[in-house]
């Protein structure tokens, strides 16, 4: 890969002067969060971290991980489908992770009654790096898929203006002009209002499940924009609004203040911090009723890391999409190894390898929302305490992605602009709606480029580690 800005990251008085312009139209175009001293009001705002420059991504690469996603698309479908996979895969998982296992008790009750909604829909984000290959070439390798909650669709969309406005500043408008336009929450919109309409009643609503201090409220405000313009109608609720307001009618349409609710979004519930009795209560509410979920609890369980493992046994693929070589092969072309820590002699052969060369793995808990993946001596020390334990099976071991890293700035409120040495993640966003056995939607709708120094091993833009980017095709 090319080495990028390399030249302009020399001056530091010019990357000052950018930065300013950088910051101010970043805040013109909508680049927005709240602030950490006010998560819960707009009246003081700033501006979304992100990189002053866009990072160089081999188009090859691009190309390929939006044509593999409609593949991952149907993946998570099938495994959402298939009650016997999700329960062989879990079941050492569960009974060691608490959080798993409650996710995993509200899927076996929905099962058991019968599920009421005849709609499904999938927004997703499936996650990427570069790993720099031993011959110098790089190579497209999956860090995980995320089906609940996925974040920043609205952000990205607003961010290549910022990127080209940076470039046209340095007079560089034939580089400007190769940012991609992105606007992933106009098809994730789109997604919801296929689900909306399906579900068939003209004056039902979106529930959007909420969290009380909400950062991020102006990436899902763009997807609420978006729906509006459609005259579908969002209202954001808390889960302890459910468990106090929400009900079921003797056919399971779901109410919310005495309005039906058509499609229930979730962009809270993917961390066990966020459940309390009473909003596990809520969550089992909205599972039984027949508005569609997304992600339904089937889905949010098909995105756990120890299902991921498992999709790469080898094999696997081919029984959850028979007759489908071409997409079987497009997906297990991004896969990097995966190792199941279950008791046993397959376990013990992933912790001795991990612990001979701890440079080369990552040891990953089924968790969401960034920063709890160990490496180097915090995984040794992890592995040791828990080799001889059943708690291990609630980890998966999987093989470090070694990018090739490069310089740019990143830009923080508060932090002084300097050049870090960085790596990139690239997520692609899929939406999917299925009407009973019938899909009647599957696409790709937009990428999100985050990026980080190097000196931070984990962690997204919400965990306050990774900034927000773009790709610069090369």
């Amino acid at each position: 890969m090319a080495t990028g800005w390399g030249s302009l990251l020399q001056d530091e008085r010019q990357l000052e002067e950018l930065a300013r312009q950088a910051v101010d139209r970043a805040l013109a175009e909508g680049v927005l969060l709240r602030t950490s001293q006010e998560p819960s009001s707009s009246n003081v705002v700033s501006y979304a971290p992100f990189t002053l420059f866009p990072s160089l991504v081999p188009s090859a690469l691009l190309e390929q991980a939006y044509a593999v996603q409609m593949d991952f698309n149907l993946l998570v479908d099938a495994v959402s489908q298939n009650a016997a996979f999700l329960e062989q895969t879990l079941s050492s998982t569960i009974k060691r992770d608490d959080y798993t296992a409650r996710l995993f008790d509200i899927h076996k009750q929905v099962l058991k009654e019968g599920i009421a909604q005849t709609v499904f829909l999938g927004l997703n984000r499936s996650d990427y790096m570069f790993q720099h290959n031993a011959d110098g070439s790089p190579a497209l390798k999956q860090i995980e898929i995320n089906t609940i909650s996925a974040s920043f669709g609205g952000l990205a969309s607003r961010t290549p203006a910022v990127h080209r406005h940076v470039l046209n500043v340095l007079s560089k408008t034939k580089e400007a002009a190769k940012i991609l336009s992105n606007n992933p929450s106009e098809g994730l919109a789109l997604g919801i209002a296929k689900a909306w309409e399906l579900y068939g009643s003209a004056n039902a609503l979106v529930l959007l499940i909420a969290q009380e201090k909400e950062r991020n409220i102006f990436d899902q405000r763009a997807i609420e924009n978006e729906l509006l313009a459609r005259n579908i109608h969002v209202i954001r609720r808390r889960f302890e609004d459910v468990f106090e307001k929400g009900s079921l009618d003797q056919d399971r349409r779901l109410f919310m203040d005495g309005q039906e609710v058509a499609v229930v979004y979730f962009r809270d519930g993917y961390m066990p911090s966020q459940y309390s009795q009473q909003n596990w209560e809520a969550r089992l509410l909205l599972e039984r009723s027949c508005a569609v979920k997304c992600p339904d609890i089937a889905t949010q369980l098909a995105g756990t890391k120890k299902v991921q493992q498992e999709l790469s046994r080898v094999g696997m693929l081919e029984v959850l999409l028979p007759g489908q070589p071409q997409a079987v092969a497009r997906l297990r072309a991004t896969f990097a190894g995966l190792y199941s820590l279950d008791m046993g002699e397959e376990g013990d052969q992933a912790i001795a390898k991990a612990l001979a060369a701890p440079s080369r793995f990552v040891l990953k808990p089924q968790r969401e929302g960034g920063g709890n993946n160990l490496y180097g001596e915090e995984m040794v020390q992890a592995l040791e305490q828990l080799k001889d334990s059943e708690e291990r099976a609630s980890y998966i071991l999987m093989e470090k992605i070694e990018p090739e890293p490069f310089g740019n700035c990143l830009l923080r409120p508060g932090s002084p602009t300097r050049v870090d040495q960085c790596i990139s993640e690239l997520g692609i966003f899929g939406v999917y709606v299925r009407q009973g056995k019938t899909l009647v939607m599957n696409k790709h709708v937009g990428h999100l480029l985050r990026t980080k120094a190097i000196v931070h091993a984990d962690g997204g833009v919400a965990a306050g580690v990774a900034v927000l980017d773009n790709p610069y095709p090369v």
